[in-house]
């Protein structure tokens, strides 16, 4: 992947053709913001967000049962496969996180991966977003053939049984390395999406930030904001929090694993939810 930094602008030394020989100092607060190279600067999408809310709800480590339960979900059929969408993982209570967020995809005998994945569906907590909610990740992601990192939501059936529009699924982002400096966000509640191209940097972090809002979902990576749909999750929406990741089987333009490849993996390092004062739980 290419550097995209632009050169900075040039430096403030003596200027032979000045009648002041003294070298020009720096403004007192600093040096001209506008020498400071952009190191993203085609990312400038959009304005960048305010500052995040503080009120925290969820900032728990995936070591944490009470938060998170472990190969879970049922997004997934009970058998924890998926080949249904393309999927060659397998999820299972043996098959999860590190302490420090790493989600790793092994290669099993049967052809297919252990992988791991965590939810706050079935943890004893229970958490559960709400319109307005908003999330902020960091992570990492690799350009390894197979790879899909995935931080999504899932949502429960209504009282009556039918499950929400979508599924309650907002995808906070989806990663291939068959496009490696892109992130797919999709809105499955009240569709809409967008590939968020020359978002990310395989091997380096970035900061993720989802506003979940009624009228409109909002994504940033790295303080500038890349899409927000116009669409919006609707005042009723609640779903809880999904990470982990899957494996390609081949389908949607995306490669299966390399022969040779035998651990496929993504960090998500911090994850915390923070919500406005006036949301109903």
């Amino acid at each position: 992947m290419n550097d995209r930094r632009r050169p900075a602008s040039p430096a403030h030394g003596n200027d032979p053709s000045a009648h002041d020989p003294q070298p020009q100092p720096d403004p007192p607060h600093g040096p001209d913001p506008r020498s400071d190279p952009d190191p993203r600067p085609d990312l400038a999408l959009g304005p960048r967000l305010p500052a995040p809310r503080t009120a925290v709800v969820l900032d728990a480590p995936f070591t944490d049962r009470r938060a998170w339960a472990v190969g879970r979900t049922s997004a997934y059929p009970p058998d924890g496969t998926n080949p249904g969408d393309n999927k060659l993982d397998r999820i299972g209570p043996a098959y999860a996180p590190t302490a420090d967020g790493v989600f790793r995809a092994r290669r099993a005998p049967d052809g297919l991966w252990n992988a791991d994945l965590v939810s706050t569906e079935y943890a004893p907590g229970g958490f559960e977003l709400l319109p307005g909610d908003e999330l902020t990740a960091t992570c990492l992601v690799h350009d390894v053939q197979g790879a899909w990192p995935a931080l999504w939501t899932w949502g429960r059936d209504s009282g009556s049984g039918r499950p929400q529009p979508g599924h309650g699924e907002v995808d906070a982002f989806e990663y291939h390395p068959t496009n490696p400096r892109m992130l797919e966000l999709t809105n499955h509640v009240r569709p809409a999406g967008h590939y968020a191209d020359n978002a990310v940097t395989p091997g380096r972090p970035f900061t993720l930030r989802v506003l979940f809002g009624a009228t409109s979902v909002q994504w940033s990576v790295d303080g500038r904001q890349v899409f927000a749909d116009g669409t919006g999750v609707g005042p009723r929406w609640r779903a809880w929090l999904v990470v982990g990741i899957s494996v390609s089987a081949g389908g949607y333009g995306h490669l299966p694993p390399a022969p040779g490849t035998r651990e496929l993996e993504w960090q998500c390092s911090a994850l915390s939810v923070s919500r406005p004062p006036n949301s109903q739980a």
